[in-house]
């Protein structure tokens, strides 16, 4: 049986554009009935939803059998997170709060194995080799792993452009609620100031010839970071959807009028 290829690394890299979903309802179920749905890739959240490893690796079984390409957020670069993650059969990270280059350096060693990391090696136990089915996992691994680093502060911004330059970062994601708050715009990620500093984030990671992500929930701020280049990007979350959804349909039914208030980045 042969290694499995990344098909999320390889479109970003062929610049064919990537639309994502959030996963954060923390129910492999509902995992599974969105990853019908059409999107190229779903992100499975371990750093706001209420999971833990085996929920995470449950999930991306889930997602990874429905047509999607899973992609995990883990609350936290650890490297031993990260160890446990990839052997139970993740492709592809979005680490957050990426603050600068020896951050970043720690992230890329910590998903490639030896000697040009620190990962462990023992996916032999792990859905990774397919319990150990996968005789040339050790041979392929590193070339198959992506890597997403998120930036989401002004330190972050400083630093873009040599985190953005090392080797083994595939892809960065701006965070627009994270970075509003640290610009002094808590709530509100389409403020002009947090708007021009996508927009120069955008040009840098260009320039280093990496892929561009970001998120959003508001559909005309989504059109315009696609307009602006963002490579790959998420439109909505299963949270909101089903919050706006229920809310929508009692409303209707009942003839009641008013808007569902919800986030508009992340």
């Amino acid at each position: 049986m042969p290694a499995p290829k990344n098909t999320f690394k390889a479109a970003i890299r062929e610049n064919r554009f990537q639309l994502g979903l959030w996963v954060a309802l923390a129910s492999p179920y509902a995992a599974e009935v969105v990853a019908g749905s059409g999107y190229d890739w779903l992100l499975i959240d371990g750093e706001h939803a209420p999971n833990d490893l085996p929920m995470l690796a449950a999930q991306y079984r889930a997602v990874a059998g429905g047509g999607s390409h899973p992609i995990v957020r883990l609350p936290v670069g650890d490297a031993v997170m990260i160890k446990q993650i990839l052997d139970a059969g993740v492709q592809t990270l979005l680490i957050p709060m990426v603050d600068n280059v020896e951050q970043a350096r720690q992230l890329v060693r910590a998903v490639r194995y030896p000697p040009h990391g620190v990962r462990g090696v023992g996916a032999a136990l792990g859905r990774a080799t397919n319990f150990s089915r996968i005789g040339d996992y050790l041979e392929n691994a590193n070339d198959e792993i992506c890597l997403l680093l998120q930036i989401e502060s002004r330190a972050g911004l400083e630093a873009i452009d040599a985190i953005a330059a090392l080797d083994g970062v595939d892809g960065l994601f701006v965070g627009p609620a994270d970075l509003a708050a640290d610009m002094g715009h808590l709530g509100n990620p389409g403020h002009p100031e947090v708007r021009t500093a996508i927009i120069e984030a955008f040009a840098r990671i260009e320039r280093a010839g990496k892929a561009r992500g970001i998120m959003t929930l508001d559909p005309a701020q989504a059109r315009d970071y696609r307009d602006l280049g963002a490579d790959f990007m998420a439109i909505g979350t299963d949270v909101t959807l089903l919050v706006s959804a229920t809310e929508r349909l009692r409303r209707e039914f009942l003839g009641e009028s008013g808007p569902t208030r919800i986030e508009s980045g992340y």
